[in-house]
């Protein structure tokens, strides 16, 4: 069972009959009766039409939200976990009763969270990393341009065709293209397709002899043969730019003038890169480890709170793709349900280490004083290109910042 505390809270008398009275003003501007216009008619005639009852639920919000701000700050001094549950006990010309059902902290049985026997892993930087990382810069720069009339269709060109697709002699839907540009070894056409391609020039026709995969979408075409009736009207080809001068200037790197000074910058930036990832790594390695010696029972609604949150921050990262959750649901085949059960264990672990971390600060008196709070926030700001004020409004203020400085202090406690 969670650990969890129930208040009770009744109104009545003269309190209960302030929000009735409150209730019938708002309710009374909207009410249509015969004879008056809105907000004008007696209170009694409102009464008749509509019964008292019609009040009770406004007028409930009413004193639910006061009894609730009252109950937050009568117990701030508990560990309140979860946003309140609101329970309806009754509610009659009378009065009303409810309850709020808190969450609390539940109880951290740590165990060991020293001497984890975590390694960090070693980062290293080879030649043939660096070689790849220049290709890629390299390619980065390439200019597609058209090939001489007389060429053919090579490897990695790209080509720009009209095709039409046929099934024993009969076109089907969604085969024809115009004006396609394709590049020859993308594989984004039936296997076989692009193959046939190579060696043909501009201006040449021609027809292809293709089977659809079995795992093809389309029932109708699942395993059959069909013809491509082929053009060609472009034949590109990508020119990677030559490591020199040139490319040393269109690359506008600092200090960049030779291959010398390139790969060292290169080797640095790739160095940087995987110890950023080894410290990741690292960090979630200790603290699965930590949690492994950790007894802890964390209540549902915790779960559900966090899910909500995860689902929402992944409902933000498809935006930025431009897509929607709902259309996320309908490519994957899936459900908001689904997509939660999904969730469900990484949520789970990252409660498990946040309270975790939280009793470790406790019991290490771990603590965070204004000023270092007020120098993280202006070397985050710094950062970010922000004023220091914007920031901390942005991160909810100082005292959220005072609780992640808190967090990275007891990470480092697992790390020593």
């Amino acid at each position: 069972m969670a650990n969890t505390k129930e208040i009770t809270v009744k109104i009545e008398g003269a309190e209960w009959e302030e929000a009735k009275n409150k209730a019938y003003e708002k309710a009374s501007k909207k009410a249509k009766i015969d004879g008056f216009r809105p907000g004008k008619a007696p209170k009694e005639i409102f009464l008749k039409k509509y019964g008292e009852e019609s009040l009770f639920m406004d007028a409930g919000d009413l004193v639910i939200e006061k009894a609730y701000n009252k109950m937050i700050e009568e117990n701030a001094d508990l560990q309140i976990v979860a946003q309140p549950e609101m329970q309806l006990k009754s509610i009659d010309s009378k009065g009303i009763e409810f309850s709020f059902v808190l969450t609390l902290r539940p109880e951290v049985k740590l165990g060991e969270y020293k001497n984890l026997g975590v390694k960090k892993e070693e980062v290293t930087v080879t030649e043939e990393e660096i070689d790849t990382t220049i290709k890629q810069m390299q390619e980065k720069y390439a200019e597609v341009v058209e090939k001489k009339e007389d060429s053919v269709v090579e490897e990695k060109d790209t080509v720009v065709l009209d095709f039409e697709g046929f099934k024993d002699g009969v076109a089907f839907e969604g085969g024809k293209g115009e004006n396609y540009s394709l590049t020859i070894g993308s594989h984004t056409f039936i296997p076989g397709f692009e193959e046939q391609l190579v060696g043909m020039k501009k201006g040449e026709e021609k027809e292809i002899e293709v089977i659809f995969p079995e795992d093809y979408h389309s029932e109708e075409l699942k395993g059959q043969k069909a013809i491509f009736k082929v053009k060609i009207h472009e034949i590109k080809t990508t020119i990677i730019p030559e490591v020199g001068e040139a490319f040393f200037e269109d690359l506008g790197m600092d200090g960049i003038h030779d291959m010398e000074s390139l790969r060292k910058q290169v080797k640095e930036n790739i160095e940087a890169h995987k110890m950023h990832h080894a410290e990741e790594h690292y960090m979630d390695a200790l603290l699965e480890a930590a949690a492994k010696n950790v007894e802890i029972e964390i209540p549902e609604i915790m779960i559900k709170e966090e899910l909500d949150r995860m689902v929402k921050q992944y409902e933000e990262h498809l935006k930025m793709q431009g897509i929607t959750l709902e259309q996320f649901y309908q490519f994957t085949s899936s459900s908001e349900e689904a997509l939660r059960e999904q969730m469900k264990e990484e949520a789970t672990k990252r409660i498990t280490f946040r309270l975790m971390l939280e009793e470790i600060a406790k019991v290490e008196n771990i603590e965070v004083s204004e000023e270092e709070a007020s120098n993280e926030a202006l070397e985050m700001a710094s950062k970010y290109q922000m004023k220091k004020e914007e920031l901390i409004q942005a991160f909810g203020g100082l005292d959220m910042i005072k609780y992640d400085v808190k967090m990275k202090k007891t990470l480092e406690l697992l790390k020593d």
